[in-house]
């Protein structure tokens, strides 16, 4: 997909001029006449850009396309293309961009100086620089590239205390904003993105008959998603009858009509649909404060850091970055209880 940037006003008439011109792609697409270089250099892909600059640009271009059919050659991602297809779109593809781009405009070659600059050239403590940090370091692996040890220190340090410490809504908020949402079946969404702590597009592609009277409530997200299959279990397990959830269990086409055909689709477009919604119904919180809500609640009941991981459908380590300041607060509680209790008997 590419994005056609029109450079219109945001007004009446730029709406109209703007419905004219979807109307002539339309017909273009229609008479099978549709080509990109009708619509301005705007448009097109930087590889040709690249590739005309030569040099050290056109090497960074070769690298990031062995680098692409490294990725999708793996059996492992074979087994799931549709999630491959978001994950390379879009924890892979922007940073390799970049890399080009810097590439070609310092006329620099392949190498650790170029890595390290295009990880610089993101703030520190924010996810983009650490999934830069992510995505060039497999970069450098296919390469046979050594990074310094203190990689991925210096790409890390994101999570939610480091990123601005967000203010996570409490239990009787979650319970207070679904009154907002007026849509029946974008309760059901909200109320099992917050009991599950379920990411924007798993809430479609997950198996809900757990949840029909009699089951065990344990739901499964699909192969199909982003991290696979996983199994996740209900916190606050009484949210399931507080969100009338078993309905779901059985008929899931009670939630929102959204396309899932991925043929049609892609993961990210259907998360980014439930976050549309969200702002549409004017909530304070995205839904990835309801997913982060559900992690610390699992902290703060004790449930081990890698059960919550398994659930959440990512590893103990990113888990553990992620939710550091609740993690560490938890243990140093532990331990000051333990100690109190020694005290005490003493």
């Amino acid at each position: 997909m590419q994005r056609i940037s029109l450079g219109l006003e945001a007004d009446a008439e730029g709406l109209e001029l703007a419905r004219a011109q979807l109307r002539r792609v339309l017909q273009q697409l229609q008479q099978q006449s549709f080509c990109w270089s009708d619509w301005g250099a705007a448009v097109t892909t930087k590889e040709p850009e690249l590739e005309s600059q030569g040099g050290e640009a056109s090497a960074a271009q070769e690298v990031c396309e062995r680098f692409e059919r490294v990725f999708f050659a793996d059996p492992r991602r074979r087994r799931n293309p549709s999630g491959s297809r978001t994950t390379w779109t879009s924890a892979y593809l922007p940073y390799l961009r970049r890399l080009q781009r810097i590439a070609a405009d310092t006329q620099q070659g392949f190498g650790l100086a170029l890595l390290e600059q295009v990880l610089e050239s993101y703030p520190l403590a924010t996810r983009s620089r650490q999934q830069c940090g992510t995505a060039l370091a497999a970069l450098a692996r296919v390469e046979g590239l050594a990074l310094p040890d203190e990689w991925g220190e210096r790409a890390g340090g994101y999570g939610l205390h480091a990123a601005q410490f967000r203010q996570l809504p409490s239990d009787p908020q979650i319970l207070e904003w679904i009154e907002r949402v007026p849509n029946p079946r974008w309760r059901l969404a909200y109320g099992l993105m917050a009991t599950y702590g379920l990411r924007n597009h798993e809430v479609f592609f997950s198996d809900l008959s757990a949840l029909a009277p009699g089951g065990d409530r344990v739901i499964r997200v699909l192969p199909t998603s982003k991290t696979g299959e996983h199994q996740v279990w209900p916190f606050q397990p009484e949210w399931v009858d507080r969100f009338d959830l078993e309905r779901l269990g059985c008929d899931r086409l009670q939630l929102p009509a959204v396309c899932t055909d991925l043929r049609r689709t892609t993961l990210q477009q259907v998360g980014r649909r439930v976050a549309e919604q969200f702002r549409r119904y004017q909530l304070p919180l995205t839904p990835y404060d309801l997913r982060h809500a559900w992690a610390v609640r699992t902290i703060h009941i004790g449930l081990p850091d890698t059960v919550a991981a398994r659930m959440m459908g990512h590893s103990v380590a990113i888990h553990t970055r992620t939710y550091h300041h609740w993690i560490t607060r938890r243990d140093q509680q532990q331990a000051v209880d333990t100690a109190l209790a020694r005290f005490r008997a003493a």
